[in-house]
């Protein structure tokens, strides 16, 4: 199969495995995601949305969840009993000649575990089929918030392009003035063509700054899995409105990470019990049934089989699953405290950047604009020299540019965050 061929394979395979695997798998979501197409723009919860349901990375891991469930229906299952049919003192010399003195028996064996190896082998299993659901539940949320990030980017990068092409109207513009001017015989030639060359590089920055946009939605895109973009582009609107609480705890709600951390602890004391209950030897019985040829005569034989624990009564595997059961209880609290420092560190630097965003877009900006504008005007009225003017309109754009990289960091801090106390757009992805 060529890779485009595979390509093609995996985009149309998705939805179904999507459908097959959210529903069973992670999380409370079930329903599948309604695409609107390239009809409507794509909006933050929408994007979000949209990486929970289809990512390839959450759909592999709610199918090893289901897997792990399975793995527990197979761990409560009783061993099969086993069946054996013997014939003996045939063939022989003498009175053992043929099958006349043969002997045959038919035994059926079974081993029950003691202990309740089984019943604590299925306890195991289950707890790691709850590890298996909480690390989907980790993987969707570090995906949704990836496609989150994205989203931000992709939208910055759309502004971006908006400030390049004014940015190449305004040179445009400034161009026409300054051959207007060298035409009166008021500026020299050299200033007009010092103006085309400026002019001409900021038209190359906007198709570089478009090119930018076009491949920030592919790396948007990629994230559920598809191949090309089947979305219209966002809608750039200022500030995204993140309803976050900075009050709010972690651990006032189960964070994903925090919740895995206890599943695998639970997972590890299940599997330090199983290994205690390896130290019970399990037992053999059988009953069965015996034909003599000779006589005709028939009987009933019966047996117990156990081994004897004297070399081996599992304790170096207890003792293994107990310092893993220790290492799992303290990765547990290592985790609640990494998400709190976290949480410290994503508010102390969301009001760093708020107060930068305020500064650039409440004071440098006006001045900037204000600059500009006033350096056009004076150098058409022959005020200022042409390299005034310049200075000030790449100031501007410079301003214009610093002031959607604020916004970026600011949207960006903010929407981790959100992932990380559940605030929207990431409520109800856990409870």
């Amino acid at each position: 199969m060529n890779p485009l061929s595979r390509g093609m394979f995996v985009a149309l395979a998705l939805p179904c495995l999507a459908g097959q695997a959210i529903a069973d798998g992670c999380g409370p979501s079930s329903t599948q995601f309604e695409n609107p197409g390239r009809s409507s723009p794509l909006t933050l919860e929408m994007a979000v949305r949209r990486a929970g349901l289809a990512s390839p990375e959450v759909l592999e891991a709610a199918l090893e969840a289901r897997a792990a469930s399975a793995d527990a229906d197979q761990a409560g299952r009783w061993l099969n009993p086993s069946v054996s049919i013997e014939t003996e003192n045939f063939a022989g010399a003498g009175p053992l000649k043929g099958f006349n003195s043969s002997e045959s028996t038919l035994t059926i064996e079974q081993t029950v575990q003691l202990g309740g190896k089984r019943r604590l082998s299925e306890r195991a299993a289950r707890a790691q089929a709850a590890l298996a659901n909480a690390t989907c539940d980790v993987r969707r949320l570090e995906v949704q918030t990836l496609a989150g990030e994205l989203y931000l980017d992709l939208q910055a990068a759309i502004e971006m392009a908006k400030v390049a092409s004014d940015a190449a109207t305004l040179a445009g513009e400034f161009s026409n003035i300054v051959a207007r001017r060298v035409e009166a015989g008021a500026s020299a030639p050299p200033e007009l063509a010092r103006s085309r060359a400026e002019e001409a590089v900021l038209q190359a920055t906007a198709e570089a700054a478009r090119g930018e946009v076009e491949a920030r939605a592919f790396a948007l895109a990629s994230v559920w899995g598809q191949a090309r973009v089947d979305f219209g582009l966002p809608v750039p609107a200022g500030v995204t409105a993140f309803q976050v609480e900075l009050t709010r705890s972690v651990a006032d709600r189960s964070h994903p990470k925090l919740a895995e951390a206890d599943a695998g602890s639970a997972a590890r004391r299940a599997a330090t019990d199983r290994a205690r209950a390896g130290a019970w030897p399990n037992v053999t019985l059988s009953a069965g049934f015996r034909r003599f040829e000779q006589t005709g005569d028939n009987a009933f034989l019966a047996g117990v089989s156990v081994p004897l624990p004297l070399f081996d009564r599992n304790q170096d595997a207890t003792r293994a699953a107990r310092l893993r059961s220790q290492g799992a209880e303290l990765n547990s609290m290592a985790v609640e405290a990494r998400l709190r420092i976290e949480q410290a560190s994503l508010v102390a630097r969301s009001r760093t950047y708020r107060s930068r965003l305020d500064r650039l877009e409440g004071e440098a900006l006006p001045l900037a604009e204000q600059a500009y504008f006033a350096a056009a005007e004076g150098y058409r009225v022959g005020k200022f020299d042409l390299t005034a003017t310049l200075d000030a309109r790449r100031s501007l754009i410079e301003t214009r540019a610093a002031v959607i990289q604020a916004r970026l960091a600011l949207e960006t801090e903010m929407l981790r965050l959100s992932a990380l106390i559940g605030a929207a757009p990431f409520e109800g992805n856990y409870q």
